[in-house]
This record gives structure tokens, C-alpha cells and sequence, in this order.
């Protein structure tokens, strides 16, 4: 059995999971209804606190549906009980974020201002301290949708390894380069 797929997804109180005929698996919950299509060869049970997910065969391709489809209706219940957050920091003089409802204005040392449209579903915060870098907040209850916005962001200015400029998760270790020296004799 693959030890993550025979776990059972605890259901907090306030999400409910149902499952269609079409094999289609809903999560309502506080944050909002996510939903997921799920292979008809894997079966989705639910009971009163649990969903379990369970495979026909021990074939390679089942084994790893198995725990996919697991980790995806996990994913799916915290989203929409606790959500998921990401916080991302600009590091670069004169570098700058504002959100303007779901549009997020960049300033990235770039000869223009760079804006990006979010999802509907992805809430976007710019926080400036004195003294200190921009960082943007983002939330959502959708795990890989967040994760997607965040991967774009990151990929208008990556940090570079010489002096650390460009757009960093918080918290993120950059592999850092010595620059060049004087005399390399």
C-alpha cells in the first residue's frame, strides 16, 4: 500500500466532501468549494470524519494515483478550512509592490512598471515598511493555483546570486557567489 494514499484525510468541523457519480470530488468548507476530477479506476469513500481513497490494483500507474488523488483531496480540505498563505519579499533599491484590488503594480527596476492581473480567487496585500523590503502577502484556498501565481511573480526579476536582488519567497536560504577579485594570481 503507498503510505500516503492509505492515510485517511481527517475532515475538520464545517467541510463536507461529496462525491459525484462522475467521480468528481467536492470540498465545501468555510473559504470556499474547491473540486477535483479524480481517475475512475481510484475509488473516493466518505464517512462522517474521514475520506478514504482506495486503489483496484497494486499496477505502478494505480499505486501512484493513489497517493496523488490522497494528497490533492488533503490539499483540498485544509484550503477551504484553514487556506494557504505565501509571502514573498522584493529585495533591490527602488523596488516596489502596490495592489490595486486584483492587480498587483511592480516596480522591478525594470524601465516600466510591470502589472499583473490575479485570479479572483488569490487576495493580494503589499506591505512597505521603513527601512525595510516590500513584501507581498498572497492568499487563497487553492493550493496549486497560489503556488502558479507565486512562480509567475517570481519569474519577472529572479534573485541573483552576486547581491540577492530580485523576488525571494520570505524565509527563502539564495545560494550566494563570491564576486570577482582584485588580483587572481
Amino acid at each position: 500500500m503507498s503510505r500516503i494514499g492509505k492515510l485517511p484525510v481527517e475532515l475538520p468541523k464545517g467541510v463536507t466532501v461529496t462525491v459525484s457519480s462522475d467521480n468528481v470530488v467536492s470540498v465545501k468548507g468555510p473559504l470556499g468549494q474547491l473540486s477535483q476530477q479524480v481517475d475512475p479506476d481510484i475509488t473516493v469513500a466518505v464517512d462522517e470524519h474521514a475520506v478514504h481513497v482506495s486503489r483496484p490494483t497494486n499496477q505502478p500507474r494505480h499505486r501512484s494515483l493513489h497517493g496523488l488523488y490522497r494528497a490533492l483531496i488533503h490539499n483540498m480540505v485544509v484550503g477551504v478550512s484553514k487556506g494557504y498563505e505565501i509571502k514573498q519579499e522584493l529585495v533591490g533599491v527602488g523596488f516596489k509592490a502596490e495592489a490595486k484590488g486584483q492587480i498587483l503594480e511592480m516596480s522591478l527596476g525594470y524601465s516600466h512598471d510591470i502589472q499583473l492581473m490575479l485570479p479572483a480567487e488569490v487576495k493580494v496585500e503589499a506591505l512597505t515598511e521603513k527601512k525595510g523590503n516590500p513584501i507581498v502577502t498572497l492568499k487563497s484556498a487553492d493550493k496549486q493555483l497560489i503556488g502558479q501565481v507565486a512562480a509567475k511573480i517570481r519569474s519577472l526579476r529572479k534573485p541573483e546570486p552576486y547581491k540577492g536582488k530580485g523576488i525571494k519567497f520570505v524565509g527563502e536560504q539564495l545560494r550566494r557567489k563570491a564576486g570577482k577579485s582584485a588580483n587572481a594570481k
